[in-house]
Parts: structure tokens; C-alpha cells; sequence
């Protein structure tokens, strides 16, 4: 080949192929509502199955129907006591929400004071664990004797039973900043309130969340203990009423509703996690691993 030839190979352009157009990224927010609703088959299918089971033991008369009633008589009592149950239930759910709300301030504010205070720490904490030993059921009459049978008593008992998890959970959190990140902001002249702001209550999120997706069920049950106690309304007093009439169906309808508004106080905190701590390494390895699930 001649040297001609070979220059004009030589400089002729590659056809290499470029990279290729990758697809747009979808949006955070649709990531996660895909994740979320990835991960959600999972117990929503164990939830059939266990519908399914109950179905089963009672349609071949497995069991009494005054022990297990079946679903579709607790079925036709929710929807033919649509109004009584939704209104019982509002009851129930004004007090857990408020009782969660003042737990959670006060336990955050608590929380803080014991990790800028030994002091404050030394002496709160073992009142803290003191008061959470106590049942909640044994002292839930004296609330009634004190504040009456209004919502009062029922919020309280839900602070109480709320309030412990957010403080250890928060405390925890708040501790687990690196003491050399706090010496760098130090160094850097930020004052303790923007330390806070920036390193400390961030860093404490995760943590903190598991406390409250824990506390967010305590307050339902919180609440409901104290219907049980001493209340004309809420679905305590509803599962009271059903359990004095042995009204299995009413009995078991409240008792679904109630665990359906803890499971959907728990989705929302965890919705809320996902979207304010996206940066967590759960948040990445889930992510990460979503493909291969």
C-alpha cells in the first residue's frame, strides 16, 4: 500500500458511535411514590392472606360466629353503622393527633434540654423511665378523677404513652453527631443555636423518625385506653359497648378501624421521612437495591 493511501486512511474520521441519549430522570417525588407503592405489596398480600384465612375458618364453621364473627358480617355492621363508627372515630383521632402533637414538642423539647444539661439529665431521666414503667391503665382512673370525662383525660394518656420514645429516640439522635463536626462549626464561630440548626437536629432525623413512627402507635392505643376508662364516645367506648353486648361484629369493626388509623399514622410519618431525609443510607441502599427486588 502506498504511503498516500495510507494517510488518507489514517486521517479519515472514526465512526465510533457517540453516547447514547440516556432517558430523562424521573422526578424525586414520583421515585418515591413508586418505591413507596414497590414496597407495599409485600404486606398488602399478607393482609389477603389473612383476610382469606379468616374467611376460611369461618365459612366451614371452624369457629363460633360469637367468638370470630365472619368478614362479611363485620363487613354489612361497618357499613350499616357507617355514620356511628366514622363518628366515634373522628373522636378517637382528635385525640391521638393532639396527644402526638404535645408529645412529640414536648419530648423533642426535653430532649434537648438533657443533652445541653447534665445536670438536667441526671435528674429527668430516671423520673422519665419511672413514669413509663407505670401501666397506663392503672393510673388512666386518676386522670378521669382530676380532669373529668372530657377529651382531657384521653389526650393525656396518649402524651404519656407517646412521650417516652420521642425522648430516647430524640436524645439518641441528638447524640450521635461527631464530636469533631461540632468542634469544626465551633472553630468556624457558629453560635450553639445554628449548630444546632445545622448539624445537630439534622443529624438526629433518623433516629428520630423511628421514635416517632413508634410513638404515632402508642398514641393510638393511648387514646383508646383512655376511653376505656371513662368516655361516652371514641372507639374505646365503642369496643366497651360491643364487648358488653357481645357484639362480636361491632367489637371486631372498631377494632379494624383502629389499627387501619395507626397503620395510616405510621405511612405518613414514614411518606414524610422519605421525603425530608432522602440523603440517609437506608434511603440510598433501598434505592440501590430496588432493581433487584
Amino acid at each position: 500500500m502506498s504511503v498516500v493511501a495510507t494517510k488518507s486512511l489514517s486521517n479519515r474520521p472514526s465512526r465510533s458511535p457517540g453516547p447514547r441519549p440516556s432517558a430523562p430522570p424521573r422526578p424525586a417525588a414520583s421515585r418515591r411514590i413508586g418505591r413507596l407503592l414497590s414496597e407495599s405489596w409485600r404486606p398488602a398480600s399478607f393482609v389477603a392472606l389473612l383476610g382469606f384465612l379468616w374467611w376460611l375458618s369461618t365459612s366451614q364453621g371452624w369457629v363460633a360466629p360469637f367468638i370470630l364473627p365472619s368478614p362479611q358480617d363485620t363487613w354489612n355492621v361497618a357499613v350499616s353503622n357507617a355514620s356511628y363508627l366514622s363518628q366515634h372515630t373522628w373522636v378517637t383521632t382528635i385525640e391521638t393527633v393532639i396527644g402526638f402533637a404535645i408529645a412529640f414538642i414536648v419530648g423533642e423539647l426535653v430532649a434537648v434540654m438533657m443533652i445541653y444539661s447534665k445536670s438536667v439529665e441526671k435528674t429527668m431521666y430516671p423520673l422519665i423511665l419511672f413514669a413509663q414503667v407505670i401501666p397506663k391503665i392503672a393510673i388512666a382512673p386518676l386522670f378521669v378523677v382530676w380532669l373529668g370525662f372530657g377529651i382531657e383525660p384521653k389526650i393525656l394518656v396518649a402524651v404519656l404513652m407517646a412521650f417516652f420514645p420521642i425522648v430516647i429516640s430524640g436524645m439518641a439522635g441528638l447524640k450521635s453527631v461527631d464530636p469533631e463536626i461540632l468542634e469544626l462549626t465551633s472553630t468556624m464561630g457558629a453560635n450553639p443555636f445554628k449548630t444546632f440548626m445545622k448539624v445537630r437536629f439534622p443529624a438526629s432525623l433518623p433516629q428520630l423518625f423511628s421514635g416517632l413512627k413508634v410513638a404515632a402507635t402508642l398514641a393510638v392505643t393511648g387514646a383508646v385506653v383512655g376511653e376505656f376508662v371513662g368516655a361516652n364516645e371514641g372507639l374505646g367506648f365503642v369496643i366497651l359497648q360491643a364487648n358488653g353486648n357481645i357484639d362480636t361484629a361491632m367489637l371486631f369493626a372498631a377494632l379494624i378501624i383502629m389499627s387501619v388509623l395507626g397503620v395510616l399514622l405510621f405511612a405518613l410519618i414514614q411518606i414524610l421521612e422519605w421525603f425530608l431525609i432522602p440523603w440517609h443510607s437506608s434511603r440510598r441502599t433501598r434505592s440501590a437495591s430496588a432493581p433487584s427486588a
